[in-house]
C-alpha cells in the first residue's frame, strides 16, 4: 500500500511518498542534437574506429619499443660489433627489428591518407546518400548542414588525435637514434616517408584526405566510383607533394673545386659553371666536365637539414588551405543537392 494512500499517515511522510512518485514519474534527462549526431556517426562507422584506434595501437606500441628497449639492444649490438672501426659491418636481428618497426611508424602516416581519403568517400558519405540514409536523418529533427558538419568534424577530430600521436611517438625515435643513425648514416631527414612522418605534414595531408573523400562522395553519391576518386586524388597530391617539394624553399648554393664535396642534405641539382658564368646541370651529361674546356667551378643546390620546418610548415599550410577550400565546396554541393533543407 503506497503511503500516499494511506489515510494515517503523517504530512511528512505523504511528502516524500508524493516526491518518490515524481521522481519515478520524471522523463529521462534529454539528450542534446548534437551528442545525438556524434553518437549516431561514431555508431554507424564503429568498425571503422575501431580499424583506426587498433592501426595506431599497434604502431604506436612499436615505437614506445622502438625508443626504448629496441634502441638500447641495437646500441648494445653496434658497440659490441666494433663497427665504429670497420668500413662496413651488421649489426644483426636487433638492428632488423628495430628498422621493421621505425619504418611501420613512418610508413603507417604515408599510407593512412590514403585509407582515410577512400573511407570517407565510400563509407562516410556516399553510401549514406546512395542508400538514402542521409535522406532518411534529414527528414526527422536533423538538417543536412548539420548532418554534414558532424560527419567532418567527429572522424577529423579522431584522425587528428590518432596522428599527432604517431607523429608525437616517430620524433621521440628521431631524437633517441640521433647517435645511430650518425654512426650508421641511415634515415635521411628527407626521405619521403621520414619527412612526412616527423612534422604537421602527415596530420595535415589526413585531413586534407577527409574533404577530399567527402567532396566525392557528395559528387558522385555512389561508393566505388568515389573511393576510385578518392585514391587516385589521394596519389596524385602525394605524388606531387614529393616531386615538387624541393622548390617550395629557396635552395642554398654551394660553388667548390670538386663535383663531389661540401654539401649536406637533399640534393635538387648539381653541375658546373662555365668561365662566362653559364651554369651546366649534370642531369643534361654524361661526363662530369660535360666535354667542356672552360669548366670554372661546380655548383651544387641543395636543401640542408635546416630547412626540414620551412619544408615541412609551407606545405602544411598550402594542405590546409585546400581542406579549407573542399570543405566550404563541400557545403556548396550539399546546399545544391539538397536545397532549402540547408
Amino acid at each position: 500500500m503506497n503511503r500516499l494512500d494511506n489515510p494515517t499517515a503523517t504530512p511528512a511522510q505523504a511528502g516524500a511518498a508524493l516526491a518518490a512518485r515524481s521522481a519515478d514519474l520524471a522523463p529521462a534527462p534529454a539528450v542534446s542534437p548534437a551528442r545525438g549526431l556524434v553518437r549516431a556517426v561514431l555508431r554507424v562507422h564503429q568498425s571503422a574506429l575501431w580499424f583506426w584506434g587498433l592501426l595506431v595501437g599497434l604502431v604506436a606500441a612499436g615505437l614506445l619499443w622502438a625508443a626504448g628497449p629496441g634502441y638500447d639492444a641495437v646500441w648494445t649490438a653496434y658497440v659490441k660489433s666494433g663497427c665504429a672501426e670497420a668500413e662496413y659491418c651488421t649489426i644483426g636481428d636487433a638492428y632488423t627489428r628495430y628498422d621493421l618497426a621505425v619504418s611501420l611508424g613512418s610508413t603507417a602516416l604515408v599510407i593512412a591518407p590514403v585509407l582515410i581519403g577512400a573511407w570517407a568517400g565510400a563509407s562516410l558519405i556516399a553510401r549514406e546518400l546512395e542508400s538514402g540514409t542521409a535522406r532518411l536523418a534529414w527528414t526527422q529533427s536533423v538538417s543536412p548542414a548539420r548532418w554534414l558538419a558532424a560527419k567532418l568534424a567527429v572522424p577529423a577530430a579522431v584522425i587528428v588525435s590518432g596522428t599527432v600521436l604517431l607523429t608525437l611517438l616517430n620524433r621521440l625515435v628521431w631524437w633517441r637514434e640521433e647517435r645511430l643513425r650518425h654512426a650508421l648514416g641511415t634515415r635521411d631527414w628527407f626521405a619521403f616517408s621520414t619527412f612526412l612522418g616527423n612534422g604537421t605534414l602527415a596530420t595535415a595531408l589526413a585531413l586534407f584526405a577527409l574533404a577530399l573523400g567527402v567532396v566525392a562522395g557528395l559528387l558522385l553519391r555512389r561508393s566505388l566510383p568515389a573511393l576510385a576518386v578518392a585514391l587516385v586524388g589521394m596519389a596524385v597530391v602525394m605524388g606531387t607533394l614529393r616531386t615538387m617539394r624541393h622548390h617550395l624553399w629557396p635552395v642554398e648554393t654551394l660553388v667548390s673545386q670538386s663535383a663531389d664535396r661540401g654539401w649536406t642534405g637533399e640534393l635538387v641539382d648539381r653541375g658546373l659553371v662555365t668561365t662566362s658564368g653559364e651554369r651546366i646541370s649534370d642531369a643534361a651529361c654524361e661526363e662530369i666536365t660535360c666535354g667542356r674546356t672552360d669548366v670554372a667551378t661546380h655548383y651544387a643546390d641543395f636543401h640542408p637539414s635546416s630547412h626540414f620546418w620551412p619544408l615541412h610548415l609551407v606545405q602544411t599550410a598550402l594542405l590546409l588551405t585546400l581542406t579549407a577550400t573542399l570543405v566550404w565546396a563541400a557545403f556548396r554541393v550539399l546546399r545544391h543537392r539538397a536545397g532549402r533543407a540547408v
